[in-house]
């Protein structure tokens, strides 16, 4: 199932050179479909950068080597936040999300479905995205004080998740979209702060899972809103295969979950 809305889809920006106007046009659809107003995994990087000794916070080859890897860490979510849009424009779940309330949910966050943009176009974005993103978290790791084997192997994973999440294995549609969005979460503290560091601590893990626990919580928040247009493309949501009051009480549960490792983790030490 294609999401093809017909008439009701305004007519696409001309291709960038027939004129100035058009391509910044087009610069802005490429911008919205890269989200980059969506800052939630951005912040790991300060939380990593917290968690490092104060002596080496601001060496030279730190600051580099975490400037390089966010860099990176952006063009990873933009691959992967395109590749969502795409196959949510491609199956119609965004088709129905989006319009019954498309001026409270702004519309145009959605270029393929406001004609800005073809599938086309997104899915070279996207590769291109991820390309990149892959080129900067290598030279990362290359230029790193240190390069422990269990931090690239979480950056590879979080790497090949990410694209995955929506695209190919599709891992989103099959009930592990909550697990994807802590554990990624997870990984952005954990793989700075092991290639500044070299090791792993209980407080680095336990700092990591609190900051992975947000974006998560935002993810059943917004699928709840989704959870109609999920349900019609059988993506497995909490949200979709619970009832209304079911998800509510998951989604209550789970938020209160969060405050056991704050409170616990003090008197553990």
């Amino acid at each position: 199932m294609t999401a093809d809305v017909g008439g009701s889809v305004p007519p696409r920006i001309p291709a960038a050179g027939a004129s100035p106007g058009a391509a910044a046009a087009r610069a802005r659809a490429y911008l919205r479909l890269a989200k980059l107003d969506i800052v939630d995994y951005y912040l790991a990087l300060p939380v990593a950068w917290t968690l490092l000794p104060a002596a080496s916070r601001l060496g030279a080859r730190t600051l580099l080597t975490l400037g390089i890897f966010l860099l990176g860490e952006v063009l990873v979510i933009v691959s992967a936040v395109a590749f969502d849009d795409v196959t949510g424009y491609r199956d119609g779940s965004d088709a129905v999300n989006y319009g019954s309330d498309a001026r409270r949910r702004r519309l145009a966050r959605k270029p393929l479905l406001a004609g800005a943009l073809s599938a086309a176009e997104a899915v070279r974005f996207a590769w291109l995205t991820a390309a990149a993103g892959t080129v900067l978290w290598v030279l990362a790791a290359l230029l790193a004080p240190h390069r422990p084997p269990w931090a690239l192997i979480a950056a590879a994973v979080c790497l090949l998740a990410s694209v995955q999440y929506s695209w190919g294995l599709r891992i989103s549609y099959h009930g592990w979209q909550e697990v994807f969005l802590l554990g990624f979460g997870a990984g952005m503290v954990l793989v700075p702060y092991g290639l500044v560091t070299g090791r792993i601590t209980a407080a680095a893990v336990l700092q990591a899972l609190l900051f992975g626990y947000g974006p998560m919580l935002f993810g059943l928040y917004s699928n709840t809103h989704d959870a109609v247009g999920d349900a019609g493309v059988r993506r497995r949501t909490a949200a979709a295969v619970l009832t209304p009051r079911g998800n509510a009480v998951f989604v209550a549960a789970v938020t209160a979950a969060g405050a056991v490792p704050v409170a616990a983790g003090p008197p553990v030490g």
